[in-house]
């Protein structure tokens, strides 16, 4: 899409730069990430900063443009474990596209965090609306996902499909 076209229509063009940057979303095309761009806010924290607690609400899904985060999983009889840690073109906190309505691990920068988040609701909205650039989107976030665990695509698209229905 031209940049006089995004700026009439509104888009935040380093938004949309930044979104076209993290790796599992150069597939999309520029109608699909001028959608997914309106819902885009950047987030950022210092080393230390928890970006969301276990148990608590869901609310964002992050995608990790600098920086890294350790994800942790408390058992309610045991001590918190280290899970996985995120860095640059990864994402955290898919709880919140999946339908859980709270968080189901724990998020904390481990190294100073730039993110865009954008609002669950709102992903699953645009998916229900726009069903063709929903498909793309939610294979791009099964990407993302499934990277961390080996031959598991279509079991994390199968719950980001069924999160969509819920909630």
């Amino acid at each position: 899409m031209p940049l006089e076209t995004q700026i009439r229509l509104g888009y935040d063009t380093r938004m949309l730069s930044i979104l076209g940057s993290i790796p599992a979303f150069n597939t999309l095309n520029d109608e699909v990430l001028a959608l997914l761009n309106p819902l885009c806010e950047p987030f950022s924290c210092k080393a230390g900063v928890v970006v969301f607690k276990q148990g608590t609400p869901t609310d964002y899904l992050y995608l990790i443009v600098t920086g890294k985060a350790e994800i942790s999983y408390k058992p309610y009889d045991g001590i918190s474990l280290t899970i996985s840690h995120v860095g640059p073109g990864e994402l955290c906190g898919w709880s919140a596209v999946v339908g859980s309505r709270e968080y189901t691990s724990s998020s904390i920068a481990i190294e100073d965090l730039e993110t865009l988040r954008i609002h669950g609701d709102e992903l699953r909205k645009l998916c229900t609306e726009h069903p063709n650039a929903g498909v793309d989107i939610l294979n791009c976030l099964a990407d993302l996902v499934s990277s961390r665990w080996r031959d598991s695509h279509q079991q994390v698209r199968a719950i980001l499909t069924q999160g969509m229905k819920t909630k």
